[in-house]
């Protein structure tokens, strides 16, 4: 029992130390830093292509790049997390971030700054899932729902904010400022963790499968590429994306095969056993088509505002502020209503709200006023706040905690597949209309709306898929039993 109108996940014993607050506090501080450096290029590229005489389909290499790096290291982290101790893999993270934001900073021109986000994107490939794992194994099952929504803050106030971090500081001092502002907070944050972050579980002295981490690189680094390609495609281009799609899908075929045959040995790279776990399958799907909307939907967004309605850089990133705020206060509100009704009812509102948000947005035209948008991106902002933290709790809750770690290492990865595939798509849908519409003899400017209203439009009706998956989730129970080995 507990004491009258005290909450539950505040009295809900073990309660955590002093220890592993300071521990789970460091890796959100130094998560949230390098996922917002993952998403400040969007409103920079106009910029960065006349500064460093670059074109946009060699110029969008520097945020698909990024995903792509990401993409080939994260099916590798369930592995180092498992092996490395914890305070290590934290400092080489936290250095390969750092180090790749010098780089990008002092870069010369294009192929330097393109390196540097490549090293960042090492580092940044580990931090989540390092984070999602401390906190299943530190944190008691009734307590996760609140712990949960800081995440939350994390992976989705971040990318949310970035653009407006991004339009403030062009706007000020340039584009290496960008770079400037965040390495400090980066070494701040490494120095710190070195001192605070203690060791998460035993290493279990399993050794590398070469074969896996080579085919994870082709399987999942083909369809990254090929995704992130597809917006730019034409001439021999295409036959270039083709043959990554099919590379990609052959390369992650074999590895799922390879994971099936080591999981038996217990030395698989990523244990595809999480998958006997419904609601885990459940979760992950879903969430890969909410990443899909939300980053599809960040990339449209702005070149509706800036190609269309004309705003500056500034003024787009200030309109996007808002409702990364909403979501940032939203989070823990969400994490520990969590804790008390479960997932389901939260998730069906944040579906609707979502899908909702998103139909509107396809009825946007030439002459939508910026209080429409900015009312628009409200109302999706509270549909993934509220959306977010169930899928992440009740996924990874129904995992035995032997699994937690190959289950943050799978959760990441969708997500990257997730994010490239739903920028890939509206982008490309948005740009084959616009130039439809163009060869037509439609003005640049009505041509361009036309391809945001077919992108929203088709983002609006994937939106329906998570309403109905909504009600096919239910809090996730953690099961330290057998894990059936066979997928």
């Amino acid at each position: 029992m507990t004491s009258v109108g005290v909450p539950d996940a505040v009295t809900s014993p073990p309660a955590l130390s002093r220890s592993d607050r300071t521990l789970i506090g460091v890796l959100l501080v130094a998560t949230f830093v390098v996922i917002l450096n993952e998403t400040i290029m969007g409103v920079a590229l106009p910029v960065l292509l006349e500064e460093l005489h670059v074109t946009a389909a060699v110029g969008q290499w520097l945020t698909a790049g990024f995903l792509l790096t990401m993409s080939v290291v994260i099916p590798v982290t369930g592995y180092l997390i498992q092996q490395v101790p914890t305070r290590v893999l934290y400092g080489v993270a936290m250095t390969l971030f750092s180090t790749g934001t010098l780089i990008a900073a002092v870069a010369p021109g294009f192929a330097v700054l393109l390196a540097g986000r490549v090293v960042q994107a090492c580092g940044t490939a580990i931090m989540l899932p390092l984070l999602m794992t401390t906190v299943m194994t530190l944190v008691p099952p009734a307590r996760r729902g609140a712990v949960m929504g800081n995440i939350s803050i994390v992976i989705s106030v971040a990318p949310a904010i970035g653009p407006t971090v991004s339009g403030v500081v062009l706007d000020l001092f340039g584009w290496r400022a960008m770079f400037w502002v965040v390495l400090p907070i980066a070494v701040a944050a490494l120095l710190l963790g070195v001192r605070r972050v203690t060791r998460i579980g035993e290493p279990t002295g399993t050794p590398i499968d070469v074969v896996s981490v080579v085919l994870s690189v082709f399987g999942f680094g083909g369809l990254v590429y090929g995704l992130s390609s597809i917006g730019h495609a034409g001439g021999t281009s295409s036959a270039v994306l083709w043959v990554s799609l099919a590379v990609g899908v052959a390369g992650v075929a074999a590895f799922v095969l390879r994971q099936v045959s080591l999981q038996r040995r217990e030395r698989a790279l990523l244990d595809l056993r999480t998958f006997a776990f419904r609601m885990f399958t459940f979760t992950s799907v879903l969430m890969m088509v909410m990443m899909a909307l939300l980053l599809g939907a960040a990339t449209v967004l702005p070149i509706y505002l800036q190609s269309v309605l004309r705003f500056e850089p500034l003024t787009t990133g200030l309109l996007m502020l808002p409702g990364g705020l909403l979501m940032g206060l939203l989070s823990p509100f969400v994490g520990r209503l969590y804790d008390r009704v479960g997932p389901r009812p939260l998730l069906v509102v944040g579906t609707i709200a979502t899908s909702a948000s998103l139909w509107f947005a396809a009825g946007f035209d030439t002459e939508t006023p910026g209080v429409l948008v900015l009312a628009f991106h409200l109302a999706l902002s509270f549909g993934l706040a509220f959306s977010f933290t169930p899928l992440f709790s009740s996924g990874l809750g129904a995992l035995p905690a032997r699994l937690y770690s190959h289950g943050s290492a799978i959760f990441s990865t969708t997500q990257q597949l997730a994010a490239a595939a739903g920028v890939a798509l509206l982008v490309s849908v948005m740009s084959a209309r616009a130039a439809d519409l163009g060869a037509a003899g439609e003005p640049a400017v009505a041509a361009e709306m036309g391809g945001v209203h077919a992108a929203f439009l088709l983002a609006a009706v994937l939106s329906l898929l998570t309403v109905a998956g909504a009600f096919t989730i239910r809090r996730g129970k953690t099961a330290d039993g057998p894990v059936d080995a066979h997928v």
